[in-house]
């Protein structure tokens, strides 16, 4: 299974013309176990709403504001509202961080997690449906379906027989959600992506009859069904069991294409949705960004939105970038070329008409894109979407959660992606740190000195285990330790610098993130990224910020199921030639290549974490050591592969303005100029090509460690068995 030595992550140029399908983000379609009452969703936002307001008025007033300028909540004032209100008390016996994320009604954790509400239903016989969106009509729009009778899944022929009469809409057929499950191993799931077109219904469905007519099922052999006053709608399959050309259509997830009929005013993009009143009493807008998919065949799904649609691929993610441990995958992300230059960011946030399709494959037969296939076959991995201000969104959320004991959790992302504190760090220095221009100037404490600050604070809880700084730690109580703590062979060194050594020690909590970013963030910015775990990625001068929530739709806890991610791209504020701002263009802040690993090895560290806490709380000590040294495998790999994912990321950004800039001298007609651009863009292209054979290497040192740890502990099993067998065979 090692990867060929020429895969590459590679920038494919966006710009590539296509046939201009006229298309966008319509919304996604839940198929889930069950959905309640309309009353019982209305009476929790009804709380909720009453909870806000009551909050508003207690911490705003008389100069107590508990809320500070990134949406942080008093936790501890808004648990005690909170069981004022509902007379119930959510944690009874448990700590909020003992919050679990199967078992849940997504619909509730959607409204009391995000604030979002549900603004839409359609109801029959057989089926319930609601809709959810954020507090932007325009944006998001999350259609949730379940059997009407406790979520059972199975029809009889005369039981749908009966249910196409009482249904006026096939998309709302209890036989689509009885398919998707047999087709998902009984499990829930993202079934449904779903597209707004203009007038270009025919066409698609004409492609798809032609090129790929395995994929249209019966329903929509003779073409689109017309809702009257409503919209056209054309359905197919979204992917092969296999290859394309050589096997059947995987009966799963489904793409929808709406093509609204001219003079309708309907909000909801799906025909046959009732409006529901909705009051929203704090909740940021969100919009669609892209969608991703775990498959068989990668390549086959690209050809097929080749054929049918004209997507182009823009980004790959090769197996030198993509790898935790023993697990690799690939990834291309594919999609139109959107004609979008908008004139600011709000204009860009809110556009739906730029779509992104990140399409992933295994290559390895462990991690979990693998597992997530072996065990419930293709489908939708996750859902990402925009929002405008991903710090509070997220500090929020996490409030919510623990307030209300309902709504999301989050990936665990290890505290050496922000920054931990070293040695070295304290020896050199404050400016030597924040200095990358290589102009280093002397250190400020001897190697001694810095060691014995170090150990002070290892032993006085200053660090934690990993060597983080603890976040809620300030400067005075850190001073006050070290003052007291200090050896005297190294107290007047120390004494000498303390104001800066207490500034390094805070300083790299969020070191990394400094070195990206500089000034452009505050310190109480930088802090909050830190605590809630959110991904930060640059290319160019354009920022992109990414948060991943734990599992969706999950019945068990090591259940693979799908998630949900969320974004904000900071677009750069640059001048164009006539001095002028820069139109905003789709896409800003790329995908983040930095981050791509980091979401691939946060989900194993995430399930290692798991699996060392079961093994604590069941008293399997060895099993629980065997965990943590997984989970410290993954956080090494991440540590040593970041300066090189930088360095990848840098180089591709560089040779992208190459290319740009090489391509405008030979339009102007200015040859030499381009064979400037030329030589820089290959020179870039060469710097690229290097760090990703480091980072291969790397890869590939981190597989072969993670291969030894799985055979030591497979012996230790194995003998543990054995004994236990000789054991019971000598008591008989």
């Amino acid at each position: 299974n090692k990867p060929k030595k020429e895969m590459r992550y590679s920038q494919i140029n966006p710009n590539e013309p296509d046939d201009g399908v006229d298309i966008r983000f319509s919304h996604v379609h839940l198929y889930v176990d069950g959905v309640c009452e309309l009353s019982a969703y209305k009476e929790l936002e009804d709380s909720l709403n009453l909870f806000q307001k009551n909050y508003d008025e207690l911490t705003t007033g008389e100069g107590t504001d508990e809320v500070n300028e990134r949406g942080q909540l008093n936790v501890d004032v808004g648990r005690q509202l909170w069981q004022s209100i509902t007379k119930q008390n959510m944690y009874d016996g448990t700590s909020v961080e003992d919050f679990a994320s199967h078992g849940r009604d997504v619909v509730n954790q959607l409204i009391a997690g995000f604030g979002f509400r549900v603004t839409g239903c359609h109801a029959t016989s057989h089926t319930s449906t609601v809709v959810v969106t954020s507090k932007d009509p325009n944006g998001i729009q999350i259609v949730v379906s379940a059997m009407a009778r406790d979520g059972e899944n199975d029809v009889d022929v005369e039981e749908a027989s009966a249910a196409e009469e009482d249904n006026d809409y096939h998309h709302f057929d209890p036989s689509n959600i009885t398919r998707f499950y047999q087709a998902h191993s009984d499990r829930q799931g993202i079934a449904v992506l779903a597209f707004e077109v203009g007038h270009d219904l025919e066409d698609i469905f004409r492609r798809y009859a032609e090129h790929h007519p395995d994929l249209v099922p019966k329903e929509f052999k003779n073409g689109p069904v017309v809702y009257d006053n409503e919209s056209r709608i054309f359905e197919v399959f979204a992917y092969y069991k296999g290859e394309k050309g050589t096997s059947t259509a995987d009966k799963g997830t489904m793409l929808r294409f709406i093509e609204p009929i001219v003079g309708t005013a309907n909000t909801f993009r799906l025909p046959g949705i009732v409006p529901v009143d909705a009051s929203f009493s704090n909740c940021h807008p969100a919009f669609f960004d892209h969608w991703v998919s775990n498959v068989i065949s990668r390549t086959g799904f690209l050809d097929t939105l080749k054929d049918t649609l004209y997507f182009t691929p823009k980004v790959d993610f090769n197996a030198g970038v993509v790898a935790a441990g023993e697990a690799q995958i690939e990834s291309t992300v594919t999609g139109n070329t959107s004609s979008l230059n908008a004139e600011d960011g709000s204009s860009a946030l809110s556009d739906q008409s730029q779509i992104y399709l990140p399409i992933n494959n295994a290559i390895t037969r462990v991690g979990h894109v693998h597992g997530f296939l072996e065990e419930i076959g293709q489908g939708i991995q996750h859902i990402a979407s925009r929002v405008d201000d991903i710090i509070s969104f997220v500090q929020e959320a996490n409030d919510r959660r623990k307030i209300f004991g309902e709504g999301f959790k989050f990936l665990n992302i290890p505290r050496s992606y922000y920054g931990v504190l070293t040695k070295e760090m304290i020896r050199k220095g404050l400016d030597n740190i924040k200095d990358s221009s290589g102009n280093k100037s002397d250190d400020v404490l001897s190697l001694e000195c810095a060691h014995a600050i170090f150990d002070v604070c290892a032993a006085e809880g200053i660090l934690l285990d990993d060597a983080s700084v603890d976040l809620d730690i300030s400067g005075s109580t850190i001073q006050t330790i070290l003052d007291s703590k200090i050896s005297l062979d190294h107290k007047e060194e120390y004494l000498q610098n303390r104001e800066e050594v207490v500034e390094i020690i805070l300083h790299s909590r969020y070191v990394n993130l400094y070195n990206l970013l500089k000034n452009h963030l505050s310190e109480q910015s930088y802090i909050a990224i830190v605590r809630n775990q959110i991904l930060v990625d640059v290319q160019t001068d354009d920022l992109l910020f990414q948060i991943f929530t734990s599992n969706i739709l999950q019945r068990k806890p090591q259940d693979e199921a799908p998630f949900l991610e969320f974004i904000q791209r900071v677009c750069s504020e640059c001048l164009g030639p006539d001095g002028c701002p820069k139109k905003v263009k789709p896409g800003c802040g790329g995908f983040g290549i930095r981050n791509f690993l980091t979401l691939f090895l946060s989900i194993e560290v995430t399930k290692a974490m798991l699996a060392a806490s079961n093994a604590k709380r069941d008293g399997k000590m060895n099993e629980y050591e065997f965990a943590k040294r997984k989970v410290q495998l993954f956080t090494d790999q991440l540590n040593e592969s970041n300066p090189l994912l930088t360095e990848i990321s840098e180089a591709m950004t560089k040779e992208g303005v190459a290319r740009d800039k090489m391509m405008l001298a030979y339009r102007e007609g200015k040859k030499e100029n381009a064979k400037v651009w030329g030589k820089v863009m290959e020179k870039e292209a060469a710097a690229k090509s290097l760090a990703n054979d480091l980072l291969m290497e790397c890869n590939m040192k981190y597989q072969r460690l993670m291969r030894e740890l799985e055979k030591v502990e497979s012996k230790r099993v194995f003998f543990v068995d054995w004994s236990l067998l000789v054991m019971s065979m000598t008591i008989r």
